[in-house]
């Protein structure tokens, strides 16, 4: 599964594995893949750093890269406490009830919230970047458009490529403009944040509006199969990321969170605002459920959500309370039925190819 870009970026398989969790990047870039690490759930710096430092030990010399989160636009001069100040209290006292009605615990008295998103604020990522710079990254995604020039000409200067997720045509053009290395192009069965587009029609779109610039496919790919047809599309390599979420690397840290999604049929998901304040494909749950509740308030804009949910969300995580437990997470989450070992669903992808590559040859008399 090479092509010009995994060839760039000396990875034997083109498959741009994006994950939350080190030992799951680690293992991808192990298994000839390329292990992207999300930073969306670090603070400042300290914790990206501990990680990048096991990173660096646990990848054998193979090479990674780093998805951030900067906003599109930039507020100057405002912190978090101010932020968190304009959350409505009418919110405030839904998200009390919601928990109440499941009867939530609250957390220990002085226990600090576990799920923090301040990553989506454009400080907490830049000072993520004065981290990361340190490390031998050789990609920087950024998951919500272009980052800002400064960034992408500081990339630049470090040798790393700069990419970013795109869910139409137009997204895609606006980051070749910005002088962006690569596109992805992001279906509409993404988990996390998706636009209303679907793969089989927006990467071939993305590829003829950026040409010659580097595709990647994503959303809706858990296979071989699908990563043959991503690159018969155009694209030059995929990006996945909710299939690694039941391998046995990943922290999840919850049976519970574990038993909803093996479980999970591909219907089994929804595009809510409840978790971030801009649409993201995760489990149908309680809690998404009542956000879509005409008698409740509208979930709030990016970032206060995400700030407003936060404790919420750490104290649904904490007690498992599986009515409102969930997590961004993408339609192939069907296809994703055991807990299996990096290795053995890379080795399970690359069988896929091959197939793939042998049924397309027996139809056009080449086998």
């Amino acid at each position: 599964m090479q092509t010009e870009l995994s060839t760039r970026l000396g990875v034997e398989h083109a498959v741009f594995g994006f994950t939350p969790f080190p030992a799951v990047a680690a293992a991808i870039s192990r298994a000839g893949g390329f292990g992207v690490l999300g930073a969306v759930r670090y603070g400042a710096g300290e914790d990206l750093a501990r990680d990048l430092d096991w990173m660096q030990g646990h990848t054998d010399g193979a090479p990674y890269g780093l998805d951030v989160v900067m906003p599109a636009k930039k507020v100057e001069g405002v912190t978090e406490a101010q932020i968190e100040a304009m959350i409505p209290e009418g919110h405030r006292a839904f998200v009390r009830d919601t928990l109440a009605k499941h009867g939530v615990p609250e957390l220990a008295e002085g226990e600090a919230s576990g799920w923090r998103i301040t990553g989506w604020l454009e400080q907490v990522a830049r000072s993520q970047l004065d981290v990361a710079f340190d490390y031998p990254v050789k990609l920087l995604a950024n998951a919500l458009g272009s980052p800002p020039p400064d960034v992408v000409a500081r990339a630049h200067d470090h040798g790393i490529l700069v990419a970013a997720l795109a869910g139409s045509a137009r997204h895609a053009r606006h980051h070749q403009e910005a002088g962006l290395d690569v596109i992805v192009a992001q279906g509409y069965e993404a988990g996390g944040h998706t636009g209303e587009i679907a793969s089989m029609v927006l990467t071939p779109e993305v590829v003829r509006v950026v040409d010659p610039l580097p595709v990647l496919a994503a959303g809706g790919i858990g296979s071989g199969e699908q990563i043959a047809a991503g690159l018969a599309l155009g694209a030059q390599g995929v990006w996945i990321g909710s299939l690694w979420l039941t391998t046995e690397e990943a922290e999840l840290h919850s049976a519970a969170l574990t038993r909803k999604l093996l479980a999970a049929g591909s219907g089994d998901t929804v595009r809510s605002r409840a978790l971030t304040g801009k649409p993201a494909r995760q489990l149908r749950t309680e809690w998404t459920d009542a956000w879509e509740d005409p008698d409740g308030p509208d979930p709030l804009p990016m970032p206060l959500q995400g700030l407003l949910v936060a404790e919420a969300v750490s104290r649904i995580q904490k007690y498992e309370v599986e009515p409102l437990l969930g997590t961004p997470v993408g339609q192939i989450v069907g296809r994703m039925d055991s807990v299996r070992p990096v290795r053995a669903v890379f080795d399970d992808l690359t069988r896929g190819f091959e197939r793939a590559i042998d049924r397309v040859n027996r139809i056009a008399g080449r086998a």
